[in-house]
Order: structure tokens, then C-alpha cells, then sequence
């Protein structure tokens, strides 16, 4: 094996143990499948350069979220699909988009751990309000979204129950960048205290 390929799969490696997740997870974080990303740790597939910097920066990213005790989109969404019931998995899910805020705002590059997708919370719809909630958080930011944050309107309205509020009621109090996405939850219940 040439000097420049050990040099790539020890970059890759580095970036996979700096992750703290599994290759899978990795790999899904960056886009690509476990396999895919194994080739590549094993030099028979030559990624590109912007991968390989894209691993190493986003990898970084991900160590820095840990250390701050911070929320990233992948254990966002893990917190939400082992939610022990619906109540539980909005707070994780704002939360984690509190998290975001706070990286967002430290302007460090620790933004990046969201770059990160997220595997699925279990539920088209939390799946769905994660990414928009990320596009617009970074947006808000005036920082560019990661790609796996937009996404195409759901095909059906997801208006999930709510204790007080009727159907029309939750339509009209819904932000219009989640009316966008087909997606109607009331303003009131994104904010926290």
C-alpha cells in the first residue's frame, strides 16, 4: 500500500475513534453507508479529498459537542425514538434544538456536529420537525443548513394532538416555515423557559 493511502485510512481512523460513534453511525453522519465508508478505511475505494476533510472536520465537531455535553442531531434523534412517551420526546426534541442554538451562537465551528444526519427518531414526523427545525435554526443564524436538513413537505399534514388546543386553532398558530413543510404545530409549544 502507497505511503498516501496509509496516510487517507489513518485520517479516516482518526476521525472515526474522534467521533465517538460507531462506523455505521459514522458513516450515516457523513452521508455515505457503513460499507462504503469500510472501503475506504480499508484503501480499496479512494474517497475524495472533500471527504476526507469533511470526516476530520465534522469528527472534531462531534468530539467538541461531547466535551461541552452538547446534543448533536444523531443523539437528538436517538433521544426521541427511546422516548418513554410522546411528552418526554418533545423535550428531547427541543432540547436538542436548544443545543443547536447555543453551538450556533458560540461561532467556534462546534456547529458543525450537526452536520451530522440523524437516523430516524422512529416517526416520519419528529423525523420531519428535525430537520426543519435545524434548517431554520441554522438559517436564523444566517449559517448555511446542513443538506440532510432540506427536505420536501411531508405528503400529508402531521398535526400531532395537543392538550388544549383544536385542530383549527393548532393551523393558525403554526409558524409558516413549519406550515411549509406540512408540518402544524403552535409556536407556543418551541419555546422554552
Amino acid at each position: 500500500m502507497d505511503k498516501d493511502t496509509q496516510a487517507v485510512i489513518d485520517l479516516l481512523n482518526h476521525a472515526l475513534t474522534e467521533s465517538e460513534l460507531s462506523q455505521a453511525a459514522f458513516a450515516h453522519a457523513l452521508g455515505t453507508s457503513a460499507s462504503r465508508f469500510s472501503t475506504y478505511r480499508s484503501g480499496k475505494t479512494k474517497p475524495t479529498a472533500q471527504f476526507v476533510v469533511r470526516a476530520g472536520r465534522l469528527a472534531h465537531a462531534l468530539h467538541q459537542a461531547s466535551e461541552y455535553r452538547i446534543m448533536t442531531a444523531p443523539a437528538t434523534a436517538m433521544a426521541v425514538r427511546e422516548a418513554s412517551d410522546e411528552d418526554w420526546a418533545w423535550r428531547m426534541l427541543i432540547q436538542g434544538r436548544d443545543h443547536l442554538r447555543l453551538l450556533l451562537s458560540r461561532r467556534d465551528g462546534s456547529e458543525a456536529a450537526w452536520e451530522a444526519a440523524p437516523g430516524t427518531t422512529g416517526q416520519a414526523g419528529f423525523d420531519a420537525l428535525l430537520a426543519v427545525l435545524t434548517a431554520h435554526e441554522f438559517e436564523a443564524a444566517d449559517e448555511e443548513p446542513p443538506e440532510w436538513s432540506l427536505i420536501a413537505a411531508l405528503p400529508e399534514p402531521w398535526v400531532p394532538d395537543h392538550p388544549f388546543l383544536d385542530y383549527d386553532e393548532i393551523i393558525g398558530q403554526t409558524p409558516a416555515y413549519l406550515a411549509q413543510a406540512n408540518i402544524f404545530v403552535p409556536a407556543r409549544d418551541l419555546v422554552t423557559a
